[in-house]
């Protein structure tokens, strides 16, 4: 799954630990995401979403 997760942290002046903090996940969790290596969960992509104040498919995309 693509994601726009590093653009968006980027956007918003977070670093990977500060996304996780405010996700409640690892920073290895942030890490994985925007390499690709792992998919979120639905409610881990309903708090990214909330997060980045934008709709789930704004941010995912299938590959």
């Amino acid at each position: 799954m693509k994601n726009r997760l590093k653009e968006l942290r980027a956007r918003d002046g977070l670093t990977q630990g500060g996304l996780a903090e405010r996700l409640d996940v690892s920073r290895q969790t942030v890490n994985a995401l925007e390499s690709g290596k792992y998919d979120p969960s639905l409610p881990l992509a309903f708090r990214i979403a909330a997060v980045f104040e934008l709709p789930i498919e704004q941010i995912f995309e299938p590959d």
